[in-house]
């Protein structure tokens, strides 16, 4: 045998509501007493759990870091793909044209891996926006080669100098975001 239930809850229901409410077979009415916290995330492992804080801010700052500014669509496109990059896993990197996320990778190793597999997938896009900071300038060179024309990151590591360099060497733009989205 199936069953089938539906629940709703709610902090508080009126009495019209709760009379069309009663009148479906199955329903669950609740009555929440306190608002849902969703300030921790749970996944679990092999043998444990992992905890998390959940990643509730997108961008504190813009901080352009280059010689070449990016343009009002570039920004429109990266800020498009901050919103994408934040959901994906690990080392995540998306690359996007006209508010289209063409091309995704995460989970890898390193950020370079990532960077190829959504570059690939990506042709002809011409912004990139990564979950964390490139400790390296392979990212930025492979960029290039690919016709990205506007990166965004969060800034923050110690060799952040040789990807700006890397960006003002190729006419790329960059902008650090100052929040890394880094999801396990």
């Amino acid at each position: 045998m199936t069953y089938f239930l539906r629940i709703v809850i709610a902090p508080d229901y009126d009495e019209d509501a709760l009379l069309i409410l009663k009148q479906r077979k199955n329903l669950r009415v609740i009555k929440a007493l306190s608002k849902p916290s969703d300030n921790l995330e749970y996944i679990s492992v092999d043998g444990g759990i992992l905890v998390q804080d959940v990643d509730k801010k997108l961008i504190s700052e813009f901080r352009y870091v280059t010689e070449q500014k990016p343009s009002d669509k570039e920004m429109e496109d990266m800020l498009f793909g901050m919103k994408v990059v934040k959901y994906v896993k690990s080392n995540a990197i998306v690359v996007v044209k006209d508010k289209m996320a063409i091309g995704i990778a995460g989970g890898q190793v390193n950020r370079i891996w990532a960077a190829c597999q959504a570059l690939e997938r990506g042709k002809g896009a011409i912004c990139l926006v990564s979950d964390a900071f490139f400790p390296f300038e392979d990212v930025v060179e492979k960029s290039n080669e690919y016709g990205i024309k506007a990166i965004m990151q969060p800034g923050g590591s110690i060799r952040d100098k040789e990807s700006i360099d890397a960006c003002n060497r190729f006419g790329i733009s960059m902008v650090f975001t100052g929040v890394r989205h880094f999801k396990h």
